[in-house]
Formats: structure tokens, C-alpha cells, sequence
């Protein structure tokens, strides 16, 4: 084959569809949404998919996920603010969670690049809470900002730390599913 019309991407077909699958798993979850904290604030799990995706794809990959499913979601809810603040958020957490853990492929660098990714997740939160809150719920700047405290810190912390636990608990099920064993050797 000539090098001219030689495949340089680096996603196969195999890896598209696993980021297609993800990607369809992370929008279900997004609808399967526990608790109304604060009349706006619901839990689901669909960062875990985006950020497994990330950990054996890599940060680029384990966005896209998320993203997609953000798309999705928003797309059937008509929800935009809730869409731009949940792909801000996804940014947030799969970015640092994916590029340490691939530095080192650990369960020690997992758990840290969790951490760091959670921690990245709310501090985003927090802010975007401030600036979007405002415009959607018509309430005062200063009233959202007497919420972090008692109710967006938790519910943003809570979000991150279960979301980390199930992602650190499915990855490497998830990778071995989606991987080959020489795939995994060079993971």
C-alpha cells in the first residue's frame, strides 16, 4: 500500500465500536438518576463508563465518551445547561484520571488519578455552579453561592467518590472484555 493513501488512524474498528458501547452505556445511565438533591441536583453513574474508556483508551477516547453521552442526553431532554455543565464536568474528571493513570498502568495510579479526577470534577462544579445555576433557577449569584457549603460540595463529592469506586471496581472487568490478551500486555 502506498503511503499516500496508507490508514493512519489510530482507532481501529474494534476500538470504535468499544467507544461506541461505552458511549451508549454512559447515555443509559444518564437517564437512570437517583435522588433530587436540592430540586436540581440528580446522581447517575455515567462518568464511569467515559472514564474506564479513558483508562484503556486514554484521555482523548475516554472524553469523547463522555461528551457523546452528554449529546445524547441532552439531545432527548432538551436539557442545556444540565448538558454543558455535565460535559464540563466529564472534562474535568476523565482528563487528569486518564493521563496519570496511563502514565503508570497501576491500581495505585488508578486510584490516584480517581482522586485527582474527582477532585478537578467538583472544584469545575463548584464554579460552573456559580456562573450557569444563576441563569437556569433564576436565583441570586449569592444565594447559589451559600449552597456550596451544605449541598453542591457533598452532592458533588458524594457524585465523584461513588462514580470513582464504581469505576475503580469495573475497569479491569471491562478491560478484559473489551481487550485481547496481547492488547492487554500493551495497555
Amino acid at each position: 500500500m502506498s503511503a499516500a493513501i496508507q490508514n493512519t488512524n489510530k482507532w481501529d474498528t474494534k476500538t470504535m465500536v468499544a467507544m461506541a458501547l461505552l458511549a451508549a452505556i454512559a447515555a443509559l445511565l444518564s437517564f437512570i438518576e437517583g435522588g433530587n438533591f436540592g430540586g436540581f441536583l440528580d446522581y447517575d453513574a455515567s462518568f464511569v463508563p467515559a472514564v474506564i474508556g479513558g483508562f484503556i483508551y486514554g484521555p482523548v477516547p475516554g472524553v469523547i465518551i463522555g461528551l457523546v453521552s452528554w449529546l445524547i442526553h441532552g439531545l432527548i431532554k432538551a436539557d442545556f445547561w444540565g448538558t454543558i455543565m455535565n460535559m464540563a464536568c466529564v472534562i474535568a474528571y476523565v482528563v487528569p484520571a486518564a493521563i496519570i493513570y496511563r502514565r503508570q498502568k497501576t491500581m495505585k495510579s488508578a486510584a490516584i488519578g480517581l482522586v485527582v479526577g474527582s477532585v478537578c470534577a467538583v472544584i469545575v462544579m463548584i464554579f460552573a455552579n456559580l456562573i450557569v445555576t444563576p441563569i437556569y433557577t433564576g436565583l441570586p449569584v449569592e444565594t447559589v453561592a451559600g449552597m456550596i457549603v451544605p449541598l453542591l460540595l457533598p452532592f458533588n463529592a458524594g457524585k465523584a467518590a461513588v462514580n470513582s469506586i464504581l469505576a475503580f471496581i469495573l475497569y479491569k472487568p471491562v478491560q478484559n472484555m473489551v481487550l485481547t490478551d496481547k492488547e492487554k500486555d500493551a495497555a
